[in-house]
């Protein structure tokens, strides 16, 4: 048994990420679920979407969560059910570089794969320069 992802985001973001990450590494072992949220989503009803979610993937090793924008409705749902003794953990900022590192992951435990999304986000942003010919 392995840690389950749950993305929760804005419109079809989680779902785009997730597609790419497939694409490039052929599929993953983990359980992943997609919580898709509109401009018009009601919080309560994203929260039965995302408690469902949470329900369905977990396998007794936990879920983590991520999201998109720090603040927006996809985090603030998901950190209602951010629970250390049930093993729901939320990490915000999704970016592809986040999601690759946790489905390279899959043997990890919930705290460490945690840490293995957050240094994956960060470890992926750049500045990029042109190198001069």
């Amino acid at each position: 048994m392995s840690v389950a992802l749950l993305i929760v985001t804005h419109g079809e973001v989680g779902q785009a990420l997730l597609d790419s990450a497939y694409a490039m590494l052929g599929g993953t072992v983990l359980k992943v679920g997609v919580v898709a949220v509109s401009n018009n989503s009601d919080p309560d009803e994203v929260a039965s979407e995302v408690a469902l979610g949470i329900s369905r993937l977990n396998q007794g090793n936990g879920v983590l969560l991520l999201t998109d924008i720090y603040g927006a409705t996809p985090s603030n749902v998901a950190m209602r059910f951010q629970n250390d003794e049930a093993k729901v953990m939320v990490a915000s900022g999704i970016n592809l570089p986040m999601l690759l590192r946790v489905l390279n992951y899959p043997d990890l435990s919930i705290d460490q794969l945690l840490e293995k999304a957050l240094s994956g986000g960060r470890d992926g942003i750049f500045r990029c320069r042109r190198e001069e010919l």
